[in-house]
């Protein structure tokens, strides 16, 4: 009896380490019964499991059994001694195969033998339901009590059960990811669509064009332009057109995080780095793995950043934060900025050996106010989007259209989709009029700005910039955050145009004589 009992718990013991073995269910069942088989005296073990939405139960594993005795392994649920089981949801015991009327053999697998052959089975339950039945045959002597086979297959029951447990999240998360991969994919088709379709100036043909050509390649993208005008969906085009498609599409906008935090976010740091770091984190270059890294406003990067990533662009090969260990991987990089890098580069404040590293394939991204051709489309485009969106039929009048059309769009098409929304839900009549549009598009300022284009034949489109920032901050309080939302920037990037423009003194002002 000491003997035997050994025996099951070092059963249990190889059992438990099948737990691991739960993305592969078939395999890990079939090696559970081969070596319960092996350890103990039982013979021709079945797990027979109902699958989900059927109403027969059917054999998922076995050992000792042909597969045309597996195919014979259907029962119904009120079937037999496996449907009684199920049903009951409680072991039964047959002590003689041959004597029972329950046990019907249906697989065929049990013929007339010189020795008792007995028949166990137990229930396996998940969540207080069965969801199937553990069965095997038993060479009984004398001195072998059922009971306790009984009780040690219960054991091995909710380990099984377990088992299918874990399998059918992994299967149900991996399906969920699927579902959303294909959503995503479904939408970036259709931006893809919409991005171009709506863009019919000879410009926006030849980006399509550039696009499509860089895509199938390895070369490191250049995307240049204002903010707005799209240079994270062409990015995000380039990686859905490669053959890098179905593997993950990492940003990172190095302007939105602080430069402390940004080589830690980028190559990741080991544990105890520095303070506060309480376990490994993998950067984003890992998570890029195979797939493709945006580097969004690149042209923010500090200086010495710009060092290890011009190094990772050479050699594929980076450190984390706080470890000496070398690491490869295999990733494509986009890059994307509105600075003017070849000036940066003549400040200091950029590499040139990373600029020409980045300017391998460089696509200019124009700003909406070089190609007015493509204005009165991208209007009718979000009108009809936002339209379906808040069911209720939009237009512009024809005052409205010039208006917009003749407008600078310093935020480009961020800026003219945000418009666009905000009109749809502030206006009560179905026609978008002159007056409705928001005064900085209309403003004094503005137009004597445009009169004076007109006049000079030189356009001052800075001088109109400053002027769109600046009643932004009015409109908005002086508060920074809420015109750089408006403005279609970043926080940084409203901070550096406010330097540019020698407006700290009226930011100063603002704040503390809101109303002078």
């Amino acid at each position: 009896m000491s003997n035997l009992c050994d025996k099951k718990l070092k059963m249990l013991y190889r059992v438990s380490r099948f737990i691991g073995e739960a993305l592969n269910l078939d395999k890990a069942l079939s090696d559970l019964l081969t070596a319960m088989s092996e350890s103990l005296a039982m013979k021709r073990a079945t797990v027979v499991l109902r699958a989900e939405g059927s109403q027969t139960l059917s054999i998922r594993a076995s050992c000792g059994l042909t597969s045309q005795e597996i195919g014979r392994g259907v029962y119904q649920f009120d079937e037999g001694v496996t449907g009684r089981i199920f049903k009951t949801a409680k072991p039964y015991i047959v002590p003689d195969i041959n004597c029972d009327p329950l046990f019907l053999n249906k697989t065929g697998a049990r013929g007339q033998g010189v020795c008792r052959v007995s028949f166990i089975g137990v229930p396996i339950m998940l969540g207080g339901e069965p969801i199937g039945v553990l069965s095997v045959d038993r060479l009984f002597g004398d001195n072998i009590s059922p009971d306790e086979d009984v009780e040690f297959l219960t054991i091995l029951a909710a380990l099984i059960a377990q088992l299918v447990n874990i399998n059918k999240q992994v299967v149900d998360r991996e399906e969920k990811l699927v579902r959303t991969v294909r959503s995503l994919k479904a939408e970036i088709s259709e931006k893809y669509e919409d991005f171009f379709m709506v863009g019919q100036s000879r410009v926006m043909r030849d980006i399509q064009f550039l696009a499509t050509k860089v895509a199938s390649s390895k070369a490191t993208v250049l995307l240049l332009g204002e903010s707005g005008t799209g240079k994270t969906l062409i990015a995000r085009i380039i990686h859905e057109m490669s053959q890098r498609a179905d593997r993950p599409f990492v940003k990172l906008n190095c302007a939105a995080i602080p430069e402390n935090l940004l080589e830690s976010e980028l190559f990741g740091y080991e544990k105890g780095a520095f303070t506060g770091a309480a376990k490994v984190k993998a950067g984003r270059i890992e998570e890029a793995e195979g797939g493709t890294l945006f580097l969004d406003e690149v042209g923010e990067l500090p200086l010495l950043l710009q060092t290890k990533l011009l190094r990772f662009l050479q050699e594929k090969e980076f450190e984390r934060l706080g470890s000496n260990r070398t690491r490869t991987v295999d990733v494509r990089v986009i890059t994307a900025t509105n600075k003017v890098l070849t000036d940066a580069v003549r400040s200091g404040s950029f590499r040139e050996d990373l600029y020409y590293r980045l300017n391998v394939f460089p696509i200019m991204v124009p700003a909406l106010r070089e190609r007015t051709d493509d204005i009165p489309i991208l209007l009718s485009h979000f009108l009809n989007k936002f339209a379906k969106e808040y069911n209720r039929p939009l237009s512009l009048s024809e005052k409205a259209l010039e208006a917009l059309t003749h407008y600078a769009w310093p935020g480009n098409v961020r800026e003219m989709e945000n418009l666009v929304e905000r009109l749809a839900i502030l206006c009560e009549e179905k026609e978008i009029g002159l007056t409705d549009l928001p005064d900085h598009i209309l403003g004094r300022k503005v137009k004597a700005v445009q009169a004076d284009e007109r006049e000079s034949g030189s356009p001052k489109l800075e001088e109109l910039e400053k002027v769109e920032v600046l009643e932004a901050l009015r409109r908005n309080g002086w508060v920074q955050t809420g015109a750089a939302n408006e403005l279609g920037l970043t926080l940084r990037q409203l901070g550096y145009r406010i330097k540019k423009f020698g407006l700290e003194e009226e930011v100063f002002r603002g704040k503390r004589f809101p109303k002078a």
